[in-house]
């Protein structure tokens, strides 16, 4: 089999690592571009605050009679597993199943919290909300002149003047890396299957030996034995919860699984974050990961169960890339978002729905962390948005704009390309 067909087969496989038309300056990452930037996009919409947990507010107890969050125990007290781990003076504590990975970061002054964040959208839908955030624009979508269809993360690398070196980590170009900078994906979730047999994978990889390629192509066939064991593996879970939970669970399912838009899982998250954090290292600058499975409208648990669960992945992978970056960390930020929040009271099925404002994390050797930073609001049934979920008082567009602006040093012109019709605001994070 000759090359061109070789190449033909590999785009019909569905290897979802792009290869075509990149600049060799994607793969040599400029010296003066030390800083690395990770966007972790949690698909479905987290529960923010049974994560960032408001446990001096009696309206929080009131209002999840069975989900809540223990109360962080007294000094001098016995330690309690399912208690929350507290943060500040106020009344912020963290939710237990994190009280290994993520609180040491706190705790090192390399993590913060910002509540109440979010976007205007006030649809609750997923898939506008996920793609008005991903866009990054103002107003009526538009954006002030800039074309549809592209992403705040490719608008960002574009306004760097050729230090950028961006990566989606996901199966398909997603919408927030999308406009006129070509960017590649390294997929990090497969189909359940490969589309090579032992034979053909050497010969492709011998093909691109000693090319710029070469160690693209190890990586991504690397990925691919991985995540078809992973894919099997969240086969069987789906399988298992809509056997445990009776036919009422499909719907729901089906509704989690759209809003994923076939985003990696937490635990599949948790097993390649390293993976990345060797790519960022040597390769990339700015990355974006999305991960799947938020959206938990039934039994969501508290201290243990379907969130913790998630939780715990979810830190972990941070955990880990952290690790594995090695002394890249210093001059890396982490930030996990998603698309909303939750209703602040539980729902009839022990779960929580669609809301509004979230919390966003911020990790990073770089970041002034160890506080809950950005506009708040006591955590009561007034200061609820209508009468139903957080607020949003820290608009997500101004936050990432002051981040960008410290990173790279953007002007007001170039932070203007990236989010139009939007003033940046600088909170102090990194």
């Amino acid at each position: 089999m000759n090359r061109r067909d070789w190449l033909r087969t590999l785009g019909g496989a569905g290897l979802a690592l792009t290869l075509p038309t990149m600049s060799s300056r994607v793969f040599a990452l400029p010296a003066q571009a030390d800083a690395r930037f990770l966007l972790v996009f949690l698909r479905g919409g987290y529960d923010a605050a049974n994560v960032l947990v408001p446990a001096g507010s009696d309206f929080y107890y009131a209002s999840r009679p069975t989900i809540a969050i223990k109360r962080p125990v007294a000094d001098g007290a016995s330690p309690d597993p399912a208690a929350a781990l507290p943060l500040s003076a106020d009344g912020w504590a963290l939710h237990p199943v994190l009280g290994t990975t993520m609180l040491p970061l706190w705790q090192r002054q390399q993590l913060a919290f910002i509540p109440f964040a979010g976007t205007s959208d006030m649809s609750r839908s997923h898939f506008e909300t996920q793609d008005g955030i991903e866009a990054g624009l103002a107003g009526d979508g538009h954006g002030g002149g800039m074309p549809r269809g592209s992403g705040f993360l490719n608008r960002l690398a574009q306004s760097m003047g050729g230090q950028a070196a961006p990566v989606a980590f996901t199966d398909g170009l997603p919408m927030v890396m999308s406009g006129a900078l070509s960017v590649p994906n390294v997929s990090l979730k497969g189909t359940g299957r490969t589309p090579f047999d032992a034979r053909q994978t050497q010969m492709l990889a011998q093909m691109y030996k000693g090319t710029r390629f070469e160690s693209l192509i190890a990586e991504g066939f690397e990925l691919r034995q991985t995540v078809a064991e992973q894919a099997e593996a969240m086969r069987k879970h789906e399988a298992a919860m809509r056997s445990a939970e009776g036919e009422s669970m499909s719907g729901r399912m089906e509704e989690m699984q759209a809003a994923n838009r076939r985003a990696l899982s937490a635990r599949g998250f948790e097993q390649e974050a390293r993976r990345m954090a060797g790519l960022m290292r040597d390769k990339f600058n700015i990355g974006f990961i999305d991960v799947g499975g938020w959206d938990t409208h039934v039994n969501q648990g508290g201290a243990q169960g379907q969130l913790a669960n998630l939780l715990d992945n979810l830190g972990r992978g941070i955990a880990g890339f952290a690790e594995e970056i090695g002394p890249t960390w210093r001059n890396t930020t982490v930030v996990a978002i998603s698309e909303f929040g939750r209703t602040f009271r539980e729902n009839g099925t022990r779960g929580t729905d669609h809301g509004h404002g979230t919390v966003y994390w911020v990790a990073g050797g770089n970041v002034r962390g160890g506080r809950i930073v950005g506009e708040q609001v006591a955590v009561t049934q007034a200061s609820l948005n209508q009468n139903r979920d957080y607020p949003v008082l820290n608009d997500y567009r101004a936050v990432l704009g002051g981040v960008f602006r410290r990173l790279y040093g953007l002007d007001d012109a170039r932070l203007a390309q990236v989010f139009p019709g939007t003033r940046s605001r600088d909170i102090g994070l990194v």
